[in-house]
C-alpha cells in the first residue's frame, strides 16, 4: 500500500480502559477520543495494538457495559473510510466478532507483516514474543483455548465480569507496578525477538505495544524497533507519513 500524499498512518496501544476506577478511566477515554477526533482529517489508517480495555469478554448476547465514547469514535472513523485495525492484547483477547460486525474493524490474534511505501512492518501487541516468560506463555495458551473460553462463557455475565474486574484491580496497571525503565537491549525480550527475525529477514519497522514504555531503538542501519508506550502514563503513539516514522506524545 502507498500512503496517499498528505495522509498518515497512526499507531496506538494500551489504553487499559476500566482501571483503576471509573472516573479515571472515563477521563482517559475522553482524552483518547479527542485525539482520534483530531487526527481523522489526515489519517488514512489507524492501528490499535491491543489492551484497549483492561478486560473484555464477548458473551454471545452480551458485551461489557460502558466505553460508548471510544466505540462510537472508532465506528465514526471506519464510517468515514479510515481503515482501523485491531490487534488483541493480553487483557482483551476474548474477541468473537463484535468489532467486525458492529465497527467494521478486523481483529488479529497474532502479529502480522505489512508493506507501506516499500517499507516492511511487523506489527502486533507483543505479548509472548521473544525468550523467557514461560509461565505467561502457558497461561496465554489456556486463555486462547476455545474450549476454555466456552467454559468461561457459561458463567453468567454478571458473575464472570465481576471475577474479571476483581483481577483487573490487582493488575500492574491498576496498582501502578509497571516496569517503566529501559532494561538494555540484551534484556528487552521484544528487542531479542526483533533481532531473531532480522537474522532471517529484512524488516524496516517493528511496532509493538504491551511494554508500557515508549521505546525507539535502531536495531541496525535500516531497521527500528518502536514500542508505543501507553495512554495510562505517557499518551504516546507513533505516526508514519509515508517516509518518516516518529514516536510522539500527545499533549
Amino acid at each position: 500500500m502507498q500512503v496517499p500524499e498528505g495522509k498518515k498512518i497512526y499507531f496506538l496501544s494500551d489504553f487499559h480502559l476500566g482501571v483503576p476506577d471509573q472516573q479515571t478511566s472515563l477521563s482517559r477515554e475522553k482524552r483518547i477520543v479527542a485525539f482520534l477526533d483530531a487526527i481523522k482529517e489526515d489519517a488514512c489508517m489507524v492501528f490499535v495494538l491491543g489492551d484497549l480495555f483492561d478486560f473484555w469478554f464477548e458473551y454471545r448476547k452480551v458485551v461489557p457495559k460502558g466505553y460508548v465514547r471510544i466505540l462510537g469514535k472508532l465506528a465514526e472513523l471506519t464510517d468515514k473510510g479510515i481503515a482501523v485495525h485491531f490487534f488483541v492484547g493480553n487483557h482483551d483477547m476474548w474477541m468473537s466478532g463484535y468489532f467486525e460486525s458492529e465497527l467494521n474493524i478486523p481483529v488479529y490474534f497474532q502479529e502480522r507483516s505489512y508493506e507501506f511505501n516499500g517499507k516492511k512492518f511487523i506489527i502486533g501487541h507483543g505479548d509472548g514474543l521473544g525468550p523467557g516468560d514461560q509461565g505467561y506463555k502457558l497461561l496465554k495458551t489456556v486463555f486462547r483455548n476455545p474450549f476454555c473460553q466456552f467454559l468461561f462463557g457459561l458463567i453468567p455475565p454478571a458473575v464472570g465480569i465481576s471475577i474479571a474486574e476483581y483481577f483487573s484491580r490487582k493488575s500492574r496497571i491498576a496498582t501502578g507496578n509497571t516496569e517503566d525503565h529501559f532494561l538494555g537491549e540484551d534484556k528487552e525480550w521484544l528487542i531479542q525477538y526483533c533481532k531473531s527475525v532480522l537474522a532471517k529477514d529484512q524488516v524496516d519497522f517493528f511496532i509493538f505495544g504491551h511494554r508500557h514504555l515508549p521505546i525507539d531503538v535502531e536495531l541496525n542501519t535500516t531497521s527500528r524497533y518502536i514500542n508505543l508506550g501507553d495512554w495510562v502514563k505517557y499518551d504516546s503513539y507513533a505516526v508514519f507519513d509515508g517516509g518518516q516514522m516518529v514516536l510522539k506524545y500527545h499533549s
